[in-house]
Protein backbone atom coordinates (compact mmCIF):
# COMPACT_ATOMS: atom_id res chain seq x y z
CA UNK A 1 0.00 0.00 0.00
CA UNK A 2 1.10 3.61 -1.30
CA UNK A 3 1.83 5.93 2.03
CA UNK A 4 0.88 9.27 1.66
CA UNK A 5 3.31 12.03 2.73
CA UNK A 6 3.08 15.97 2.56
CA UNK A 7 5.83 18.67 1.94
CA UNK A 8 5.96 21.64 4.23
CA UNK A 9 4.28 24.32 2.07
CA UNK A 10 5.41 28.06 2.18
CA UNK A 11 2.98 30.70 0.11
CA UNK A 12 5.11 33.21 -1.69
CA UNK A 13 2.64 36.33 -1.63
CA UNK A 14 5.09 39.05 -3.81
CA UNK A 15 5.03 40.20 -7.25
CA UNK A 16 6.03 39.00 -10.34
CA UNK A 17 9.32 38.79 -12.41
CA UNK A 18 8.82 37.56 -15.69
CA UNK A 19 12.57 37.34 -16.34
CA UNK A 20 12.53 34.66 -13.54
CA UNK A 21 15.14 36.26 -11.67
CA UNK A 22 13.42 37.63 -8.41
CA UNK A 23 9.94 38.30 -7.12
CA UNK A 24 7.43 35.14 -6.95
CA UNK A 25 9.70 33.55 -9.62
CA UNK A 26 12.86 34.01 -6.93
CA UNK A 27 10.49 32.65 -4.03
CA UNK A 28 9.16 29.38 -6.00
CA UNK A 29 12.40 28.42 -6.95
CA UNK A 30 14.67 29.20 -3.92
CA UNK A 31 11.62 27.80 -1.46
CA UNK A 32 11.48 24.55 -4.32
CA UNK A 33 15.15 23.80 -4.32
CA UNK A 34 15.25 23.75 -0.23
CA UNK A 35 13.24 21.15 0.10
CA UNK A 36 9.59 22.56 0.66
CA UNK A 37 6.69 23.00 -1.18
CA UNK A 38 5.90 26.38 -2.85
CA UNK A 39 2.35 28.24 -3.37
CA UNK A 40 1.79 31.83 -4.62
CA UNK A 41 -0.73 34.89 -4.00
CA UNK A 42 0.22 37.72 -6.97
CA UNK A 43 -0.20 40.90 -5.76
CA UNK A 44 1.00 43.11 -8.86
CA UNK A 45 2.38 42.27 -12.25
CA UNK A 46 5.96 43.74 -12.85
CA UNK A 47 7.73 44.04 -16.40
CA UNK A 48 11.40 43.70 -15.33
CA UNK A 49 14.50 42.01 -16.47
CA UNK A 50 17.97 41.97 -15.44
CA UNK A 51 18.42 45.73 -15.85
CA UNK A 52 15.36 47.19 -14.30
CA UNK A 53 11.73 47.76 -13.91
CA UNK A 54 9.85 48.87 -16.95
CA UNK A 55 6.17 48.86 -15.99
CA UNK A 56 4.18 47.79 -12.63
CA UNK A 57 0.19 46.56 -13.69
CA UNK A 58 -2.06 46.53 -10.89
CA UNK A 59 -4.23 43.67 -10.27
CA UNK A 60 -8.19 44.86 -8.50
CA UNK A 61 -8.50 44.30 -4.67
CA UNK A 62 -11.17 41.49 -5.12
CA UNK A 63 -9.07 39.19 -6.80
CA UNK A 64 -5.96 39.25 -4.72
CA UNK A 65 -8.42 38.17 -2.05
CA UNK A 66 -9.89 35.91 -3.89
CA UNK A 67 -6.41 34.24 -4.02
CA UNK A 68 -5.81 34.23 -0.52
CA UNK A 69 -9.45 32.79 0.29
CA UNK A 70 -7.93 29.64 -2.26
CA UNK A 71 -4.63 29.22 -1.05
CA UNK A 72 -5.59 29.34 2.93
CA UNK A 73 -9.27 27.51 2.52
CA UNK A 74 -7.39 24.33 0.73
CA UNK A 75 -3.57 24.45 1.96
CA UNK A 76 -2.37 23.86 5.47
CA UNK A 77 0.64 26.58 5.15
CA UNK A 78 3.80 25.85 7.59
CA UNK A 79 5.30 29.65 6.46
CA UNK A 80 4.64 32.57 4.34
CA UNK A 81 6.92 34.73 2.35
CA UNK A 82 5.91 38.48 2.23
CA UNK A 83 7.84 40.44 -0.80
CA UNK A 84 6.24 43.10 -2.86
CA UNK A 85 3.23 44.62 -1.86
CA UNK A 86 3.55 47.89 -3.60
CA UNK A 87 0.98 49.82 -2.34
CA UNK A 88 -1.10 50.95 1.43
CA UNK A 89 -4.57 49.00 0.16
CA UNK A 90 -2.62 45.62 -0.76
CA UNK A 91 -0.40 45.94 2.56
CA UNK A 92 -4.16 46.61 4.26
CA UNK A 93 -5.50 43.69 2.65
CA UNK A 94 -2.68 41.81 3.22
CA UNK A 95 -2.53 42.58 6.95
CA UNK A 96 -6.42 41.77 7.48
CA UNK A 97 -5.77 38.70 6.15
CA UNK A 98 -2.86 37.71 8.30
CA UNK A 99 -4.28 39.16 11.23
CA UNK A 100 -7.26 36.24 11.09
CA UNK A 101 -5.62 33.68 9.41
CA UNK A 102 -2.28 33.80 12.06
CA UNK A 103 0.20 31.32 10.16
CA UNK A 104 2.92 29.55 12.07
CA UNK A 105 5.94 32.22 10.04
CA UNK A 106 6.25 34.99 8.88
CA UNK A 107 9.06 36.41 6.61
CA UNK A 108 8.91 40.09 5.30
CA UNK A 109 11.21 41.25 2.94
CA UNK A 110 10.55 44.82 2.98
CA UNK A 111 10.47 45.24 -1.01
CA UNK A 112 11.32 49.12 -1.34
CA UNK A 113 13.35 49.28 -4.28
CA UNK A 114 14.71 47.15 -6.72
CA UNK A 115 18.04 46.11 -7.55
CA UNK A 116 18.21 48.80 -10.01
CA UNK A 117 17.33 51.62 -7.85
CA UNK A 118 13.75 51.12 -9.45
CA UNK A 119 10.91 52.40 -7.19
CA UNK A 120 8.59 49.33 -6.13
CA UNK A 121 6.52 51.49 -3.38
CA UNK A 122 4.39 54.28 -3.87
CA UNK A 123 5.02 57.10 -1.69
CA UNK A 124 3.40 57.17 1.12
CA UNK A 125 3.01 54.05 1.81
CA UNK A 126 5.75 53.12 4.67
CA UNK A 127 3.67 53.76 7.25
CA UNK A 128 1.51 51.30 6.32
CA UNK A 129 3.98 48.84 5.77
CA UNK A 130 5.03 49.31 8.94
CA UNK A 131 1.86 47.90 10.58
CA UNK A 132 2.64 44.75 9.05
CA UNK A 133 6.14 44.34 10.83
CA UNK A 134 4.54 43.43 14.33
CA UNK A 135 2.75 40.25 12.66
CA UNK A 136 6.18 39.18 11.05
CA UNK A 137 8.41 36.39 12.67
CA UNK A 138 11.28 38.17 10.71
CA UNK A 139 11.70 41.17 8.45
CA UNK A 140 15.00 41.10 5.94
CA UNK A 141 15.66 44.87 5.06
CA UNK A 142 18.97 45.28 2.91
CA UNK A 143 20.92 48.46 4.05
CA UNK A 144 19.15 51.41 1.69
CA UNK A 145 15.82 49.93 2.81
CA UNK A 146 16.81 49.95 6.62
CA UNK A 147 17.98 53.59 5.74
CA UNK A 148 14.69 54.77 4.51
CA UNK A 149 12.64 53.08 7.14
CA UNK A 150 14.70 54.68 10.32
CA UNK A 151 15.45 57.72 7.87
CA UNK A 152 19.21 57.61 8.97
CA UNK A 153 22.17 56.79 6.99
CA UNK A 154 23.93 53.11 7.68
CA UNK A 155 27.51 52.51 6.74
CA UNK A 156 29.56 50.63 9.04
CA UNK A 157 29.26 47.78 10.90
CA UNK A 158 28.42 49.85 14.14
CA UNK A 159 25.80 51.37 12.38
CA UNK A 160 24.39 48.14 11.15
CA UNK A 161 24.26 46.59 14.41
CA UNK A 162 22.23 49.81 16.11
CA UNK A 163 19.92 50.07 13.48
CA UNK A 164 18.80 45.87 13.39
CA UNK A 165 18.48 46.55 17.57
CA UNK A 166 16.48 49.38 16.87
CA UNK A 167 13.99 48.14 14.14
CA UNK A 168 13.51 45.23 16.12
CA UNK A 169 12.94 47.37 19.14
CA UNK A 170 10.81 49.56 17.80
CA UNK A 171 8.69 47.28 15.66
CA UNK A 172 8.44 44.39 18.15
CA UNK A 173 9.81 41.58 15.81
CA UNK A 174 13.49 39.85 14.80
CA UNK A 175 15.59 41.71 12.28
CA UNK A 176 18.04 40.20 9.82
CA UNK A 177 20.07 43.00 8.60
CA UNK A 178 21.41 42.55 4.92
CA UNK A 179 25.07 43.81 4.15
CA UNK A 180 25.09 43.01 0.87
CA UNK A 181 25.72 47.36 0.08
CA UNK A 182 28.04 47.68 2.41
CA UNK A 183 31.72 48.73 1.20
CA UNK A 184 33.57 46.18 3.06
CA UNK A 185 35.53 42.75 2.13
CA UNK A 186 33.06 40.61 2.92
CA UNK A 187 29.16 40.45 3.52
CA UNK A 188 28.41 40.30 6.95
CA UNK A 189 24.35 40.00 7.79
CA UNK A 190 23.40 40.85 11.00
CA UNK A 191 20.43 39.03 12.90
CA UNK A 192 18.69 40.45 15.82
CA UNK A 193 17.14 38.15 17.85
CA UNK A 194 14.38 40.17 19.23
CA UNK A 195 13.44 37.53 22.03
CA UNK A 196 16.76 37.32 23.36
CA UNK A 197 18.15 40.85 22.72
CA UNK A 198 21.07 39.47 21.16
CA UNK A 199 22.63 40.18 17.80
CA UNK A 200 24.55 37.41 15.40
CA UNK A 201 26.40 37.97 12.73
CA UNK A 202 26.20 36.01 9.53
CA UNK A 203 29.97 36.68 7.64
CA UNK A 204 30.76 35.40 4.24
CA UNK A 205 33.39 36.30 1.60
CA UNK A 206 31.98 38.50 -0.96
CA UNK A 207 31.82 37.04 -4.39
CA UNK A 208 33.06 38.41 -7.41
CA UNK A 209 30.24 38.54 -9.68
CA UNK A 210 27.49 40.64 -11.19
CA UNK A 211 24.42 38.30 -11.16
CA UNK A 212 22.81 39.10 -8.02
CA UNK A 213 19.56 39.80 -9.29
CA UNK A 214 16.76 38.29 -6.79
CA UNK A 215 19.18 37.36 -4.16
CA UNK A 216 16.77 39.55 -1.45
CA UNK A 217 14.00 37.39 -2.16
CA UNK A 218 15.78 34.06 -2.67
CA UNK A 219 17.40 34.57 0.85
CA UNK A 220 14.14 35.49 2.41
CA UNK A 221 12.62 32.29 1.01
CA UNK A 222 14.73 30.37 1.91
CA UNK A 223 14.43 31.07 5.20
CA UNK A 224 10.53 30.61 5.36
CA UNK A 225 11.34 27.00 3.85
CA UNK A 226 13.66 26.24 6.80
CA UNK A 227 11.51 27.40 9.14
CA UNK A 228 8.70 25.69 7.64
CA UNK A 229 10.30 22.41 7.92
CA UNK A 230 10.83 22.55 11.84
CA UNK A 231 14.35 24.79 11.76
CA UNK A 232 14.77 27.52 14.61
CA UNK A 233 15.54 31.13 13.39
CA UNK A 234 18.65 31.00 14.09
CA UNK A 235 19.03 27.61 12.36
CA UNK A 236 16.68 28.70 9.64
CA UNK A 237 18.74 31.64 8.63
CA UNK A 238 22.30 29.54 8.77
CA UNK A 239 21.04 27.41 6.27
CA UNK A 240 19.58 29.61 3.95
CA UNK A 241 22.42 32.11 4.04
CA UNK A 242 24.72 28.81 3.11
CA UNK A 243 22.35 28.35 0.47
CA UNK A 244 22.16 31.05 -1.62
CA UNK A 245 26.56 31.82 -0.94
CA UNK A 246 26.24 28.33 -3.13
CA UNK A 247 23.70 29.45 -5.70
CA UNK A 248 25.76 32.66 -6.28
CA UNK A 249 28.79 31.06 -6.63
CA UNK A 250 27.74 28.78 -8.57
CA UNK A 251 25.69 31.47 -10.52
CA UNK A 252 28.49 33.47 -11.29
CA UNK A 253 29.63 31.96 -14.41
CA UNK A 254 25.81 31.96 -15.68
CA UNK A 255 24.90 34.37 -18.49
CA UNK A 256 21.63 35.14 -18.61
CA UNK A 257 20.15 38.45 -19.37
CA UNK A 258 22.13 42.23 -20.20
CA UNK A 259 22.08 43.36 -16.74
CA UNK A 260 22.72 41.81 -13.45
CA UNK A 261 21.43 38.40 -13.72
CA UNK A 262 20.13 35.50 -11.51
CA UNK A 263 21.91 33.09 -9.10
CA UNK A 264 21.71 29.59 -9.66
CA UNK A 265 19.08 28.29 -7.78
CA UNK A 266 19.55 24.74 -8.63
CA UNK A 267 22.65 24.67 -8.50
CA UNK A 268 23.07 21.03 -6.87
CA UNK A 269 21.52 19.83 -10.29
CA UNK A 270 24.94 20.81 -12.16
CA UNK A 271 26.70 18.09 -10.11
CA UNK A 272 27.89 15.04 -12.29
CA UNK A 273 25.00 12.14 -11.78
CA UNK A 274 26.95 8.46 -10.84
CA UNK A 275 24.90 5.46 -11.91
CA UNK A 276 21.75 7.01 -13.26
CA UNK A 277 21.58 5.09 -15.89
CA UNK A 278 18.70 2.35 -16.02
CA UNK A 279 20.21 -0.98 -17.30
CA UNK A 280 18.21 -4.02 -18.03
CA UNK A 281 18.84 -6.98 -15.60
CA UNK A 282 17.10 -9.57 -18.51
Amino acid sequence: MLHKTSLPIVLSIAGTDPSGGAGMQADIKAISATGSYAASVVTVLVAQNTQGVQSIQEIPLPFIQQQLDSVFSDLHLAAIKLGLLYKREIIDLVTQNLERYRPPFIILDPVITAQSGDALLQANTTAAFTNLFPLATLITPNIPEAEILLNQKISTIKQMQSAAALLANVHKTSVLLKGGHLMAKNSPDLFYDYAQAKTHCFDSPRIDTKNTHGTGCSLSAAIASYLAQGHDLYHAIRKAKTYLYQAIDSGKHLKIGKGNGPVDFFYYLRAPLINCLFTPTF
